[in-house]
């Protein structure tokens, strides 16, 4: 049996070699700091967004298109239907989708998804709500029975049609700002990447000695039309 001494040494030479085996390991486990984890921890809600234009009409398409929604969900009775389910989905479909984007926008959760492009995001959810609300709010008002509901509900639906319009107009424009600025800025890359290909020495020396090598096989071949068309 072995002494305690030797299981001692014993020990420490073998934490020292698992020790020297972890480090070389290529299955260690990972560290990230803190500040570096995607989670739901750090979400800040953006009060500039919020008072600006973009997020004052998100708030008032919200709210326009769920009191257009209550509005119609009070009718009880109805002849014909179809104009009344028709608006009560496209009132509902617009304050779901524009609610979630509010949520996205106001607390910068699209910056954590830029395989996805916001702008043109924002313009056609914008746009097919303009559209679909417009349609709806026409077809109610043509087949409503001048009740007190309907008539609120075809008034939110032109409100709420109004402010999809606008916030369209300006995702439209902000959607054409990018598309200039990202033109630009791979035009700017291009030649910035053309420059540093023309600036590289080894490059220039490479075209220099093929051309030169080109030239002294042009000198040493006898001068023949089959020549001439190999070496064109």
């Amino acid at each position: 049996m072995r002494s305690g001494e030797e299981l001692d040494g014993f020990e420490g030479e073998a934490s020292s070699t698992s020790m020297i085996s972890g480090a070389s390991s290529p299955y260690q486990p990972t560290t990230e700091p803190v500040s570096q984890r995607r989670g739901l921890a750090g979400l800040r809600c953006d009060p500039d967004y919020l008072r600006g234009a973009f997020g004052c009409l998100k708030v008032a398409q919200v709210i326009l298109a769920l009191i257009a929604f209550i509005c119609i969900e009070t009718i009880m009775e109805c002849s014909p239907c179809e104009g009344l389910y028709f608006f009560e989905f496209v009132s509902c479909s617009a304050f779901v989708v524009t609610g979630v984007l509010l949520i996205m926008f106001s607390l910068n959760l699209h910056m954590r998804i830029p395989q996805i492009n916001w702008n043109l995001t924002d313009l056609v959810n914008t746009g097919l709500s303009t559209f679909f609300f417009f349609i709806a709010s026409i077809v109610l008002a043509a087949l409503n029975h001048k009740t007190g509901a309907e008539i609120a509900a075809v008034i939110f639906g032109f409100l709420a049609t109004a402010a999809h319009a606008v916030s369209a107009f300006l995702a439209a424009q902000k959607w054409r700002v990018s598309l200039r600025q990202q033109s630009a800025s791979d035009y700017i890359r291009a030649r910035t990447e053309s420059r540093d290909v023309d600036s590289r020495p080894e490059i220039q020396r490479l075209d220099t000695f093929y051309y030169s090598i080109n030239v002294k096989v042009k000198k040493k071949l006898p001068v023949s039309p089959l020549n001439q068309w190999q070496l064109a």
